[in-house]
């Protein structure tokens, strides 16, 4: 059984939410479009990848031709040696320092830090990191800028440990999603995470669910 510590050094989170994110796209057909979870293999294929091309993604927020960019934006997709097609995606998260102490200061009554309710998305590809402050390349068009999400307390393990924050985006343009973050109207960065590549055109809608529990 990996231990705390172990998970922790793993995934380069300070507090473990383990696959507490989902990610779910509706075609304009309303069909789920299927998405890619990455294995462990998968994953280190798309670090290697972005070790070396650092931005796969142009200003348009579509990826840059080539096959560099397309293994840097997308890793090694190949089911069941680099992971699988699920229909809802979910990734673990990462809290940033500034987050932590957001926190603290709404737990000590400071009127600073206002509830983190806003999910924002972008196309940066530099791992997560604790000190991150803001998404690495913010998307603010095609329908996917920054918004307040719908907040609500459900239970994990015990009840209402867990503060969730749920947006659907409307999208009205091609990108390549490949960052997300949690954040307050500040904005302070609460959490953030970097993942492959997903694929979004005009008429989809990009649903996402944020969990961050108390433990």
């Amino acid at each position: 059984m990996t231990t705390e510590q172990e998970l922790k050094k793993k995934i380069g989170a300070q507090v473990i939410n383990r696959d507490n994110v989902s990610y779910k796209l509706i075609g304009a057909d309303g069909k789920t479009k299927k998405l890619f979870a990455m294995n462990s293999f998968g994953q280190s294929a798309l670090r290697f990848f972005r070790k070396h091309v650092s931005k796969p993604i142009g200003a348009d927020g579509r990826v840059k031709p080539g096959v560099l960019n397309h293994l840097a934006a997308y890793g090694v997709q190949i089911p069941f040696i680099s992971g699988r097609f699920v229909n809802e995606l979910n990734i673990a998260n990462l809290m940033t320092n500034a987050g932590l102490a957001g926190l603290a200061g709404r737990m000590a009554g400071g009127s600073a830090a206002g509830v983190f309710d806003v999910i924002g998305v972008g196309t940066g590809t530099t791992a997560a990191d604790a000190a991150d402050t803001t998404l690495e390349t913010e998307t603010t068009d095609g329908g996917l800028g920054k918004a307040q999400g719908t907040v609500s307390l459900v239970t994990t393990t015990v009840t209402n440990d867990t503060n969730q924050v749920t947006k659907t985006f409307s999208v009205t343009d091609t990108k390549a999603i490949t960052e997300s973050g949690l954040l307050n109207a500040t904005p302070t960065l609460l959490c953030h995470q970097v993942f492959a590549a997903i694929n979004v055109v005009d008429g989809d809608s990009l649903q996402m669910t944020w969990k961050v529990k108390c433990a």
